[in-house]
């Protein structure tokens, strides 16, 4: 006996799918909480099973037994609450709920649930003019293209066709539901006739090709509210057959807690998997945030997503942080240093391909690194203000994961994570002979840091070593490790190093050396960089498909590899849309840049968060330094410099995974 919709000991909502092993539902016997209860149980979809739906759970534990002539089964299923939490820890509060802006009801509780609601929408053949198209970009609407249908009424003559991957050739209709789980709203599409019936977890229908197709949106947020959107469903792959699916509280620009991300996408898949039947493949896809998600997910929560599709990615947001609030400090410094930074010396020191990034930052910390700076919607008089309302909502990172870090019990403050203690800004640059030795020592001692509330000070900023420990150990940080080396993955990108972001080529790369440091290869992923148009989700479906088929034994590792696709393999476009396999030729045609840290002599891979330190030695400058200069540099750094040649403090590779978190 097993539960087909989860984990046993997270269940939610009253209610599992569970499936038996048996040719026949006559003569079983079936208790919950040592009480009879009618026999729910009937053929699955697999022969030799029988599946039911298990309702009237009560939170907490429950007993399921299941007996026949055979013997008696039994499963300890443990309830949580639909609102959540499960794993996540303590809700936080306060908490806005914004159902209305999906185009729900408003809440009924302090969980934000409101009641679910049914729409169908339709592609239309139809060219919208603007003011049409404006019209679909309302609550709870798909968006341009696609317009309101009522399944009661005469369906209109300008609906779309469209073949599935199935070959069923369909009306684009698809429908839509919109619902709220774990205080987030979530919305679960297909193709579906009115009036036909729904797929669930014994029939299936020819709409839905039994894969589903989830959805992560990118930004970078700080939570305490439910958020506006569920993010962008893949109506490209609805309209193959798949089945899409997302949550506000997977946007990333409205709650980037990975472990809030990864528990949401739990739920609504189980409820999926409750209302509509057992996905074959689950296969994430979103860019920037919704990158890092499928990321964090992958490594830490395990069996959630099946295949991972990051675009535009980054490993995570706790290690790319850093080389992002370093650009904030050099952009500060760049026109006020007394050895003022040309143009070209800026680039060298940064790293990046554009000075932009730096410029924009001005020398201020981003929104997400500063305690005060909450969304909108939170009530001011409820927000952090160090004089005013020094027990206000804290808004930061490192605040918005508080169920993770803890808190300090004086100030009610999470820890904080940046660090630049010994980093040597510019050294590269230095021994390069790009920038002069007196330029580097006063980059150096100007520099300063950020303190816990995001302000920017003299002094360089100190991780909390107890933090940086849970960080690595719990999966904060993207090391390759847990589960990420047991999931396909096609990293893809458009090359934009030269526009002023920090969404670089080298970032996929970073994972690439995590993966291959962390499991010895990084054979389950591919590097694409401005591919040729082609859907990444049908790429992806077949390769797990390959890998489904694949019954001979061996690590997980190996049959991901052996199984891929033939011509998925790292490559480039050119502008023509000529496919480029030879590494060299696409880094000539794309070049990848740097980062801050990496120009300090930080490894490529990007991960001490707080580097080991070593003492200032001379052998590790190649251009001169006087007597009076080195003791200048030894009073920057009385601790020592950043040795890279050791790993950083508590860093060690992620193997925990499915962590729980509570009161810290």
């Amino acid at each position: 006996m097993k539960v087909l919709s989860g984990r046993p000991d997270m269940v939610s909502g009253g209610s599992a799918l569970v499936q038996v092993n048996a040719s026949s539902a006559d003569g079983l016997k079936v208790r919950l909480n040592n009480r009879a209860v009618a026999n729910p149980f009937r053929p699955g979809r697999t022969a030799g099973t029988l599946v039911a739906r298990v309702e009237g759970l009560k939170p907490g534990a429950n007993l399921l037994q299941v007996s026949d002539s055979r013997g008696t089964q039994k499963l300890t299923l443990i309830n949580h609450a639909i609102g959540g939490p499960v794993f996540s820890g303590p809700h936080q509060q306060p908490f806005i709920c914004q159902t209305e802006f999906a185009g729900l009801e408003k809440a009924i509780d302090a969980d934000c649930n409101a009641p679910t609601r049914v729409q169908y929408f339709y592609r239309s053949t139809k060219k919208l003019t603007p003011e049409e198209s404006r019209k679909q970009l309302g609550r709870g609407e798909l968006g341009p293209g696609y317009l309101p249908l009522n399944p009661t009424s005469e369906l209109p003559s300008d609906i779309a066709m469209t073949t599935t991957t199935d070959g069923a050739k369909m009306k684009f209709i698809i429908r839509v539901e919109t619902g709220t789980i774990n205080r987030g709203v979530f919305r679960i599409a297909f193709l579906h006739q009115p009036g036909q019936p729904l797929p669930d977890a014994w029939t299936s229908t020819p709409g839905w090709n039994g894969r589903l197709v989830y959805g992560f949106g990118g930004g970078c947020g700080t939570g305490f509210r439910q958020g506006q959107s569920p993010g962008s469903l893949d109506l490209g792959a609805v309209g193959l057959g798949y089945a899409a699916a997302g949550s506000t509280l997977d946007v990333y620009g409205t709650n980037a807690n990975d472990v809030i991300n990864a528990e949401t996408l739990m739920m609504v898949k189980e409820h999926f998997v409750k209302t509509y039947g057992v996905p074959v493949h689950t296969i994430g896809t979103g860019g920037s945030g919704g990158s890092i998600q499928q990321y964090l997910i992958g490594q830490d929560y395990p069996g959630l997503l099946d295949g991972l599709l990051p675009s535009a990615s980054f490993a995570d947001h706790t290690s790319v942080a850093e080389p992002i609030l370093d650009c904030a400090l050099l952009g500060r410094l760049a026109t006020t240093m007394k050895n003022g930074l040309t143009p070209e010396q800026r680039l060298a020191v940064s790293g990046y391909g554009s000075w932009g990034l730096c410029e924009s930052r001005n020398g201020g910390a981003p929104n997400w690194m500063k305690a005060a700076a909450c969304n909108a919607s939170m009530p001011k008089d409820q927000v952090y203000d160090p004089v005013t309302n020094p027990k206000g909502v804290r808004c930061s990172l490192q605040d918005n994961e508080a169920n993770i870090y803890g808190r300090d019990p004086k100030t009610g403050a999470a820890p904080q994570i940046y660090d630049n203690v010994g980093v040597q800004y510019g050294l590269s640059a230095f021994n390069d002979g790009k920038i002069s030795a007196e330029q580097f020592l006063e980059l150096n001692e100007v520099i300063g840091g950020f303190d816990g509330d995001g302000n920017l000070g003299a002094t360089r900023s100190i991780g909390d070593a107890k933090a940086l420990r849970i960080a690595y150990e719990t999966g904060r940080i993207n090391t390759g490790g847990g589960g990420l080396g047991s999931v396909p993955i096609i990293d893809f990108r458009t090359y934009g190093d030269l526009d002023g972001n920090p969404h670089d080529r080298m970032r996929s790369v970073q994972v690439r050396k995590r993966l291959e440091h962390a499991n010895g290869s990084a054979a389950n992923q591919v590097l694409l960089v401005n591919p040729a148009r082609f859907s990444a989700v049908r790429v992806m479906d077949q390769w797990l498909d390959r890998i489904a088929a694949d019954k001979s034994g061996g690590p997980v590792l190996q049959k991901i590899a052996r199984n891929k696709p033939e011509d998925l393999v790292d490559a480039c476009w050119t502008s023509s849309q000529e496919k480029i396999t030879d590494a060299k030729k696409c880094d000539e045609l794309y070049p990848p840049f740097q980062d801050p840290r990496l120009v300090a002599g930080a490894p490529l891979i990007g991960q001490p968060q707080k580097c080991a330190l070593k003492p200032v030695d001379a052998k590790d400058y190649r251009q001169p330094l006087t007597a009076a200069q080195s003791a200048r540099l030894k009073q920057v750094f009385p601790q020592g410099v950043c040795d890279y040649s050791k790993p950083g403090v508590a860093q060690v590779v992620t193997r925990k995974t499915w962590v729980s978190f509570g009161d810290k």
